[in-house]
């Protein structure tokens, strides 16, 4: 490929990826943000009110939210927020293919003198893999606690990442652990928590009490995703630091600790 079109072609992509990621976790922590002050209000006593409302002011007017509890517009004047997460895996992965896969960013022989093809396969197999463990650990008796959870997820992490930099040139490693966070947060959307959401419509409209663990599995989704969103960031500004991360000789603990402080921030932002 021409370089200058390559160029072009990865400045649109990462401006594509860059500005859909901003919509969808501007969204996805605006909403943690309305859960946590509706919990506030209920536990100031509000809770046996019909509905809940916060008001707040932006721009050069004043808007206030309600949470109901039950369905009062038909299903088709529901708004869906989706198509974020959508746009920003997909321009991720174009990246992937245009950053790591079609040039020689991927392989370091002075890690792993391994082809190119088998790099890609590797890469594509740890992305997939990174989230069927995901779900199925979270499914298990394992999602049962929070901390055993997040204590193995650590675990987990931490495997991965020291698997990574011994197979992958050190920037390489630390853009595939972040596309498995980013996997796993598009995934959570479309094939956990937009099908409990299906589900729980119908139910409303139809007049029926929806599964109230439908609701639950969903919030519990998108907790998980606000805790991945920041170091998935770290992630993608690392490469403005080679020395202090991939390039460290602890680079795969380096990584882990972006991870921790990546949590320990999402937290703050998540109770502020």
């Amino acid at each position: 490929m021409i370089p200058s079109i390559r160029e072009w072609l990865n400045l649109l992509v990462r401006w594509t990826h860059v500005f859909a990621a901003i919509m969808w976790v501007g969204q996805t922590y605006y909403f943690t943000w309305l859960d946590r002050q509706f919990n506030k209000l209920a536990k100031q006593g509000a809770a046996n009110c019909t509905s809940l409302s916060i008001w707040m002011v932006h721009s050069g007017g004043f808007y206030t939210v309600d949470r109901q509890k039950s369905l009062k517009v038909g299903p088709e004047q529901v708004h869906w927020f989706r198509w974020e997460a959508l746009m920003t895996w997909l321009s991720g992965m174009a990246l992937l293919v245009l950053v790591y896969y079609s040039s020689s960013g991927l392989i370091d022989p002075d890690v792993a003198d391994i082809s190119q093809a088998r790099g890609i396969a590797i890469g594509l197999a740890v992305i997939a893999a990174g989230w069927i463990v995901y779900d199925l650990a979270l499914r298990s008796p394992l999602g049962r606690s929070e901390a055993v959870f997040a204590i193995c997820s650590l675990l987990m992490i931490g495997l991965l990442a020291w698997g990574l930099m011994h197979v992958f040139s050190g920037r390489a490693a630390y853009i595939h652990l972040g596309a498995v966070f980013g996997t796993i947060m598009s995934a959570n959307v479309w094939f956990r928590i937009l099908p409990s959401q299906r589900k729980m419509i119908a139910a409303a409209a139809a007049g029926k009490t929806f599964d109230a663990a439908l609701g639950a599995q969903a919030k519990l989704r998108s907790k998980h995703n606000t805790f991945m969103a920041v170091p998935v960031v770290f992630i993608m500004i690392s490469n403005h630091f080679p020395v202090a991360t991939y390039g460290n000789s602890c680079g795969w603990e380096v990584l882990v600790a972006l991870v921790l402080l990546g949590w320990a921030a999402a937290k703050v932002i998540r109770e502020s």
